[in-house]
C-alpha cells in the first residue's frame, strides 16, 4: 500500500515498452476497454496540443502552455477520479480538463481569453486553471476538508508543478492536509523545471514525494511517463483518501518536450542531449503503443483512424469557439471585483465615451 511506499520509485512499463512483473499483475486487471482508453487519451491530448501550439503561432489563441510529453501523468490520474471529486487545476492541466468532462471548445475559449472558458458544464467539479503558483492546492485542501466535514466520499486533487513546492502555499496546504487528514492527494508533475530554473536550484531535497513526510503522510514517486504506474498509484490514493486515511502527495516525475510556454525559450536553459534523452527514448504515449500493439490490441490502421477522427473533433471544437459570438468589451470590468473601485470605474466611463472600443 502507499503508507509502505515512501519515496520508492514506481515503473510498470519500461521505456522500451515491456511490462515488469508488478506491472503484468496491474494490466491483468484492467479491461481491454481502459486499456484501450488509455491510449485513445494520451493521442487525442498530443494532438490537441500540438493544434493549440499552432494556432497560438497563428495568432488565434493566446500564449499557450504546451503539455506534450505529461500525456501519461494526467490521463492515468484523471481517468482513476470519478465525477464525484473535485479538481484544482494549474494551467497546464488541458488533458485532465476534458477527461474531467470540459468541452474541447471551451478550452479554445479559455486560452482565447475569454471567461466562458473557466465555467465548466453543470455537474463537473472542475476548477478554473490557476496561473498564479501554487495557489489552487490551499483551496483542494479546504474543499477536501468540507469533504470530511459533510461525511461525503468526495476527494480534492490539486495538480501542480514542481516550482509550486518552492512556494509556502505547498507547503501550509500540506500542514493543513496532514494535521485534519484530508481526503486530499497533492499531484506534483515533476517535469524538472520551474520555467528556467532546474529542481536541483529549487530544493535541497532530492525528490518532492520525500516532503511529504515533514507533514506526516505518505509521499510517492511515480515515473510519470508510465501511464500504467500513475493510474495505479493515483487509484490508491483515492482508495486511502475515501477510507479516511488521509491525503498522499504523488510526484509523477516527467518532461515537457516544449518549452513553458510560448513565449519561452527552452534552449537557452536546457541541454539538447538531456531534450533528446526524454523525447526520444522516454515518451509516455511511445511506450504505451508498443506495448498495445505487442498485445494484439492496436493495429497501424486503427491508430490512424482514431488520428483521424481525433483531427476531426478538434476541427469542430475550433470552429465552435471561433465562431462564438465577441466578448463585449465590459467583460473587461465584469469579472475583477465584486464593486468596481473608483479606478475601474474611470476607465469604464472612458471606454464607453469611445463606443465600446478598446
Amino acid at each position: 500500500m502507499l503508507g509502505q511506499l515512501e519515496t520508492t520509485y514506481v515503473q510498470y512499463l519500461s521505456p522500451e515498452g515491456k511490462l515488469s512483473v508488478a506491472g503484468h499483475a496491474v494490466w491483468n486487471q484492467l479491461s481491454a476497454e481502459m486499456k484501450i482508453s488509455f491510449y485513445r487519451w494520451m493521442s487525442f491530448v498530443r494532438m490537441f496540443d500540438r493544434r493549440s501550439v499552432i494556432l497560438q503561432r497563428q495568432g488565434r489563441i493566446g500564449t499557450y502552455a504546451a503539455l506534450e510529453g505529461q500525456e501519461a501523468a494526467q490521463v492515468g490520474s484523471a481517468l482513476a477520479l470519478s465525477k464525484e471529486d473535485w479538481i484544482f487545476p494549474s494551467y497546464r492541466e488541458h488533458g485532465v480538463a476534458m477527461i474531467a468532462g470540459m468541452p474541447l471548445s471551451q478550452i479554445f475559449l479559455y486560452w482565447m481569453g475569454r471567461v466562458e472558458g473557466c465555467k465548466p458544464p453543470e455537474g463537473v467539479r472542475l476548477l478554473p486553471p490557476s496561473v498564479p503558483i501554487a495557489t489552487q492546492i490551499p483551496h483542494a485542501v479546504g474543499a477536501a476538508w468540507a469533504s470530511k466535514l459533510k461525511k461525503e466520499t468526495s476527494v480534492a486533487v490539486a495538480y501542480f508543478g514542481d516550482g509550486a513546492t518552492s512556494e509556502g502555499d505547498f507547503h501550509e496546504a500540506c500542514n493543513f492536509a496532514g494535521v485534519f487528514r484530508v481526503p486530499a492527494i497533492l499531484f506534483c508533475q515533476n517535469n524538472g523545471y520551474a520555467i528556467s530554473v532546474p529542481f536541483s536550484r529549487q530544493s535541497a531535497s532530492p525528490t518532492v514525494a520525500e516532503k511529504a513526510k515533514a507533514y506526516n503522510f505518505p509521499g510517492i514517486r511515480v515515473d510519470g511517463n508510465d501511464v500504467l504506474a500513475v493510474y495505479d498509484v493515483m487509484k490508491q490514493a483515492i482508495e486511502r483518501a475515501r477510507a479516511g486515511e488521509g491525503p498522499t502527495l504523488i510526484e509523477a516525475v516527467t518532461y515537457r518536450k516544449g518549452p513553458h510556454t510560448t513565449a519561452d525559450d527552452a534552449t537557452r536553459y536546457r541541454p539538447a542531449s538531456e531534450v533528446e534523452e526524454w523525447v526520444k527514448h522516454k515518451d509516455p504515449l511511445t511506450r504505451y503503443t508498443r506495448l498495445l500493439k505487442a498485445e494484439g490490441l492496436l493495429s497501424d490502421a486503427e491508430e490512424r483512424e482514431w488520428e483521424a477522427e481525433c483531427k476531426a473533433q478538434i476541427d469542430s471544437a475550433i470552429k465552435e469557439a471561433e465562431s462564438s459570438v465577441p466578448a463585449p468589451p465590459e467583460h473587461l470590468f465584469a469579472h475583477v471585483y465584486a464593486k468596481l473601485t473608483p479606478n475601474e470605474l474611470r476607465q469604464q466611463q472612458q471606454l464607453r465615451k469611445r463606443g465600446g472600443r478598446r
